[in-house]
């Protein structure tokens, strides 16, 4: 059993329309799914990625309308990367960044990988990383309708920084139940702080990493718009996903069991500073229920809420997706 890498991210919107916006008209991704919170479906779960919604390139988003703005703090996602193809792409986004009037900061070395940090319109944090000198797990493909040239186009997800107050714990879930081992280390962005970890797995490389900064000069974070609610890691096979929830059953970790999510199938638990882990089959796909020249174009349910469409439908607000 080997986790082959990252699958996708979740984070809280308060604004479906303007993050449809955001994510397909500033960022270029495509909108692969426009689905409902399969928890509450009163709201929109809108999946991005690449061309055909690959795994490890996937950053979605639970709507929450009145969401109160995140206070950020420990115990937290705190921040998420996407990956561009080399150094060049970065030069292109921030001049993006700048004329577009996104919030964005430099260009940083990051762990030996240029980086450019930059907020969505809610204070979402991301770095994008350059694959320049990337040797591990393969991107996606960038979609072909993008506003951004393909050159320059995000191509999956880069390392997931996660904000903790005692690494040590979530180490051991990492290194002795994940399976991820230790790449290296980097200076921490606050003075003082111990050194940012690095852990991967799979084939490594920037698709594959977590990062851990440990802190203990924080309050708790406060989830609202703007905050991660959790990272989803990779398993090949619905087979080695009931392994995995075996393993994770005997080691008497509180977990979800298997969930069937109908574009994969998943496995919850939380590791010790309280984060949420998901593991997600890279299958069976997108491409399930809609053929993928229309992908997120309409609203797609699942088949066990198929029958409630029409009560479903009522209750959203429709939202511009025709590309």
């Amino acid at each position: 059993m080997k986790l082959l890498g990252l699958h996708h991210v979740s984070a809280i919107t308060a604004a479906a329309a303007k993050n449809v916006d955001f994510y397909t008209q500033v960022l270029g991704l495509r909108l692969i799914k426009k689905t409902v919170n399969q928890d509450d479906v009163s709201v929109y779960h809108l999946f991005y990625g690449d061309e055909r919604g690959t795994a490890g390139t996937e950053v979605t988003f639970f709507e929450i309308p009145h969401a109160g703005q995140t206070r950020t703090g420990n115990n937290s996602i705190s921040a998420l990367s996407l990956r561009v193809p080399n150094d060049k792409a970065l030069d292109y986004w921030k001049n993006r960044f700048e004329q577009l009037d996104v919030k964005h900061g430099e260009i940083t070395d990051q762990a030996g990988r240029l980086a450019l940090s930059f907020e969505d319109f809610e204070g979402q944090r991301f770095f994008l990383v350059s694959d320049e000198h990337d040797n591990g797990m393969r991107g996606g493909t960038p979609w072909e309708k993008s506003p951004v040239p393909a050159e320059y186009g995000i191509v999956g997800l880069g390392p997931v920084h996660l904000t903790i107050p005692k690494a040590e714990n979530t180490i051991l879930i990492l290194e002795q139940v994940m399976g991820f081992r230790k790449k290296g280390s980097y200076p921490s962005p606050v003075a003082g702080q111990p050194d940012v970890v690095i852990y991967e797995t799979g084939e490594g490389g920037t698709g594959t990493e977590v990062h851990l900064e440990e802190r203990n000069d924080l309050p708790q974070e406060r989830p609202g718009r703007g905050s991660v609610h959790h990272v989803a890691f990779r398993v090949e096979t619905e087979e080695e996903l009931k392994q995995w929830v075996d393993r994770i059953g005997q080691l008497q970790i509180s977990n979800s069991g298997f969930v069937d999510r109908f574009y994969f199938r998943s496995l919850y638990f939380r590791e010790p500073n309280g984060i949420l882990f998901e593991l997600a089959t890279d299958g069976p796909g997108f491409d399930t229920d809609e053929e993928l020249e229309f992908l997120g174009e309409s609203l797609a349910l699942p088949p066990f809420l198929e029958s409630r469409r029409a009560s479903i439908e009522a209750n959203l607000k429709p939202l511009n997706t025709k590309q």
